[in-house]
């Protein structure tokens, strides 16, 4: 669904922080040189002189799930038996008291290719035809 972004690689961290080291390196040139952006530069050096290492920071794990995995199934299999429901039936299926909003249950959703198609626009006082 989403693209990790990796690290510079070790020997990448410490090939930029020895040219920076050079005298007559301005960042602008070394970040030119080396493909990386200039606030790449400022951090990378900010990090060694605070903590005397140029590694990357653990992976904190990303913004936590909106539904944990039993809850995920259920909402599948939910899909699955009735495909033409309505985000808004789904959320009100789930647990009415728990408050889920309607954009958790499209990720939770779309991580299974299950995505949920737009009612078309109705202008106000119009009524929907039926479909």
């Amino acid at each position: 669904m989403y693209e990790q972004l990796r690290a510079y690689s070790a020997d990448l961290r410490s090939r930029v922080a020895a040219a920076r080291g050079q005298p007559d390196a301005p960042r602008a040139q070394v970040a030119q040189h080396f493909g990386v952006s200039v606030s790449f530069i400022t951090k990378l050096l900010r990090r060694q002189r605070t903590s005397g290492s140029l590694a990357p920071k653990p992976a904190t794990g990303g913004r936590p799930r909106g539904l944990d995995a039993p809850v995920r199934a259920r909402l599948v299999a939910q899909v699955r038996a009735q495909p033409d429901a309505t985000l808004a039936e789904l959320r009100a299926w789930l647990r009415p008291e728990a408050g889920h909003t309607v954009g958790v249950v499209w990720r939770a959703l779309a991580g299974h290719d299950l995505r949920r198609t737009k009612e078309p626009f109705t202008p106000p006082g119009a009524t929907r035809p039926a479909s």
